[in-house]
């Protein structure tokens, strides 16, 4: 019986899938912070590169992959798919359950798959330093190894919660020449003005992108770049979807039944889903379940609003129709820093809206309960984000042991917990606490939402 299924490193996928080309309704206009209009490339270029500003746009259903970027990508890629056999055996199910392995990549999750392609292009327009924001450390630490690659600077954000709780990250990005700062910081007007309204503030993403995109716009040789919910990023890690449904044919299963992902921007689940989702838009797997599961502290697509928001807290990004809790809410500091997030992918929260994307909510207790089992029975320390996915899929397959029912489930296992065992030292001590969905903080956060007509 195989455990796991590898391909060869010719089987990397050559192009990315742009789920764009196969949406059943379009997305909606994006629009600028200043002026309310319908944004347009020349918005964005003060601080993207060019072509990440022509793959945000467009709807080409796939698009080329540079021969430097996949010959990078052949560091980790193809990563390996895993039938999880003995998690299987400890559930006592008859369902069949395989998770795709992103955390053997350097950084130890899926984001270099996305920061890779980005640093490329910005290095290709000459640009000499990038500026970026990160929640749990995932996306800075992929980033710094991407610009170590092609001789660039990056200044990281990092979201003060994690940057206390998860000080090996910072190490990391040190490790790849990255300069690393805990956001809200003093080096920037937002981070400044946060501090001024609350000095012991924990941060947020939504502040750190604020102080990420005023750093880029205000230095000459630099750009920003965003580890999720932008379109170019889903993009990217579409290599993630594309191999695991090449694998499954490796391991005889030609269709799946249910797609799991953790979400807080939208990036690893919009990996692992998009490429299936596609299957299923062309009728090829019209059975086919997605659940995008979230933090019960931060739950943007089950208690959020669809509507036009910020993607930061100073209102310096573009306005995107969402899934949103209100770009000045601040979640509370739990252990899964990577799914703090307000704002939700407008890809993701379109499909979702459509209903073609289910959305669940966890507590952490019972996130790091799930996770604890995963690495008993399977081995592998997973990431508090990734127990997320874990969680719903424990839950999906003891519903196949009441039933019967022999479910085919893939779910994507986004990157390693090594550097997160502070937030499995607090869980094993009791000391986690599980956060109540805050209604009142959201509904407050929710009226300040800009007026778009």
């Amino acid at each position: 019986m195989e455990t796991k299924y590898i391909l060869d490193e010719n089987d990397l996928p050559r192009q990315w899938y742009n789920i764009q080309a196969d949406l059943p309704v379009p997305l909606s206009p994006s629009y600028n912070p200043q002026t309310k209009t319908p944004i347009g490339p020349a918005d964005l270029a003060p601080i993207f590169a060019k072509e990440l500003i022509r793959q945000e746009v467009s709807t080409k259903r796939y698009i080329d992959i540079p021969p430097e970027v996949r010959d990078i990508l052949t560091l980790w890629r193809p990563s390996p798919l895993y039938r999880a056999r003995r998690l299987e055996k400890l559930l006592k199910t008859p369902a069949k359950i395989f998770y795709k392995y992103e955390g053997v990549s350097p950084p130890g999750s899926h984001k270099p798959n996305t920061a890779i392609a980005q640093a490329y292009y910005n290095m290709k327009d000459g640009i000499e330093r990038i500026a970026t924001e990160t929640g749990a450390g995932q996306w800075g630490s992929s980033l710094a190894f991407a610009t170590q690659l092609f001789d660039m600077e990056c200044k990281v954000y990092m979201v003060r919660g994690s940057y206390d709780q998860k000080p090996y990250r910072k190490m990391m990005m040190q490790c790849w020449g990255a300069d690393c700062v805990a956001s809200p910081s003093s080096e920037t007007n937002a981070g400044r003005a946060m501090l001024g309204l609350d000095p012991e503030t924990s941060g947020s993403l939504g502040m750190a992108i604020s102080e990420a995109v005023e750093d880029a716009a205000s230095h000459a040789n630099t750009n920003y770049t965003l580890g999720s919910v932008l379109n170019h990023v889903c993009l990217h890690q579409s290599v993630i979807g594309l191999e695991t449904l090449e694998q499954l044919k490796m391991a005889g299963e030609e269709t799946a039944d249910v797609v799991v992902g953790c979400a807080g921007g939208g990036s690893n689940f919009a990996g692992l889903a998009f490429p299936f989702m596609r299957e299923r838009l062309a009728g090829r797997m019209p059975d086919c379940q997605f659940i995008a599961t979230e933090p019960s502290a931060c739950p943007t697509l089950t208690k959020g609003l669809y509507a036009y928001d910020f993607g930061d807290v100073s209102g310096y990004t573009p306005i995107m129709q969402m899934y949103t809790l209100g770009h000045g809410f601040v979640p509370p500091s739990i252990h899964a820093g990577g799914l703090r997030y307000h704002g939700m992918a407008p890809l993701v929260s379109l499909l979702h809206h459509e209903g073609l994307v289910d959305s669940v909510s966890c507590h952490q207790n019972e996130v790091f309960a799930a996770a604890v089992a995963f690495c008993r029975s399977e081995g592998i320390i997973v990431a508090p984000e990734s127990a997320h996915a874990i969680k719903t899929v424990m839950d999906v397959a003891s519903e196949c042991t009441r039933t019967g029912e022999a479910k085919t489930i893939v779910f994507n296992c986004s990157g390693h917990g090594n550097f997160d065992l502070s937030s499995y030292e607090a869980y094993f001590a009791g000391a986690l606490p599980d956060y109540e969905y805050p209604a009142e903080l959201i509904a407050a956060s929710l009226k300040d939402l800009p007026a778009i007509h």
